[in-house]
């Protein structure tokens, strides 16, 4: 098998699912895996939102908690517009939609993949990060959510990182308002 050149060993740091209801999906996490808190992003707002290489937003909330290393989140699209989420996940259904990648030079992983035939399905901001989703679908039976290397999401990540590691089982669903 020849390797995309040059080689690169992405830590995958997140695991994303689309779910049709946050706090029952969090409160399944949380009871069976043990998991907590899920802190809710309520309609975030995404600067400069492009779906398929088109200008388009979509309505949606995330939950994110901590496990050991590794981030999950997920993700309920409130609105009936195309997106990344339903390409898919239709809607009703749940399912793993997608890992997420921090990586060095934001512009020339988009190239790499770019390169590879991959498309972006959906891209945007959130405050001065870029961040997009690759479908890679075909391939990896998933998306990879590529996230620009900026201190915001490193100190994101890392209080809801914190929050996981003191937690004490109580109060397992919060706004990320607290963080």
């Amino acid at each position: 098998m020849l390797l995309p050149q040059p080689f690169i060993n992405h830590k995958i740091l997140q695991l994303a699912y689309v779910v049709n209801d946050l706090q029952e999906a969090a409160a399944r996490w949380t009871n069976t895996f043990g998991i907590g808190p899920f802190f809710i992003v309520d309609r975030p707002e995404i600067g400069d939102p492009h779906y398929r290489g088109r200008p388009q937003g979509v309505e949606f909330s995330t939950a994110l908690a901590q496990a050991g290393d590794v981030h999950v989140e997920l993700v309920e699209q409130h609105c009936d517009s195309p997106s990344c989420y339903r390409d898919l996940i239709p809607k009703g259904k749940e399912g793993f939609h997608h890992v997420g990648v921090i990586v060095e030079d934001y512009e020339a992983e988009l190239a790499r993949y770019q390169a590879q035939g991959f498309v972006v399905a959906m891209s945007g901001t959130f405050g001065d990060m870029k961040f997009c989703y690759v479908d890679t679908s075909a391939h990896l039976y998933c998306m990879v959510e590529v996230l620009e290397n900026v201190p915001f999401i490193h100190d994101f990540f890392g209080r809801v990182k914190k929050a996981a590691e003191v937690w004490d089982g109580s109060n397992p669903l919060r706004s990320a308002d607290e963080l």
